[in-house]
């Protein structure tokens, strides 16, 4: 295979591989602790797939320049893939932060959850300000009406130190564990 139709394959394959040589570093959503942990009246919670904006769903990590734009950071992805990632985050988080067990979807048991929640994400923006924005709605539902269903807004906001791949992933992180304490909040 001669060089240059080794460089057509390799453009010809960047969409669906992400690049030929990729090195770009890959960060991970941390797992911060809750500040306490709520008795709550379920025990067992789904969470389903979190819907993302479509610049949060992709595998590059955004920030805000001045005039508002998006802008992927070079050479910065995230680890997973951002909705399977934010999803496992979220039922993680309230696993830790509740007295009920958490699960994304499926279902894997054969009795239903006592709870499923549902995120919705309308804003998730490293903005230029030096603020992590991370807004949207999540919907409770309750099968068996353990707890009252509700539909909620949201609107979190964590301090980044800079606009550096790590900040933004500490940030996320941070701003994922506060939605996860107002959801378990709700589930009292």
């Amino acid at each position: 295979m001669t060089v240059f139709s080794r460089l057509a394959l390799c453009l010809a394959m960047t969409p669906l591989l992400g690049g030929c040589g990729e090195t770009a570093a890959r960060y991970l959503l941390d797992a911060p602790s809750p500040a306490q942990r709520v008795g709550v009246r379920v025990s067992t919670i789904e969470v389903r797939d979190v819907e993302l904006p479509d610049y949060a769903s992709a595998s590059e990590i955004v920030v805000q320049d001045e005039a508002g734009a998006l802008l992927p950071l070079p050479s910065a992805i995230w680890a997973d893939d951002p909705v399977r990632g934010i999803s496992l985050a979220l039922a993680r988080n309230l696993d830790a932060a509740s007295s009920a067990t958490a699960i994304t979807e499926p279902w894997p048991l054969a009795e239903p959850p006592d709870a499923r929640v549902d995120v919705r994400v309308e804003r998730m923006v490293a903005q230029f300000d030096g603020q992590f924005r991370l807004s949207g709605q999540y919907a409770i539902s309750s099968p068996d009406l353990v707890v009252r269903e509700r539909i909620e807004r949201f609107e979190i906001l964590r301090p980044m130190t800079d606009q550096t791949p790590a900040s933004v992933a500490a940030a996320t992180s941070a701003a994922l564990l506060a939605l996860s304490e107002q959801i378990a909040q709700r589930l009292r």
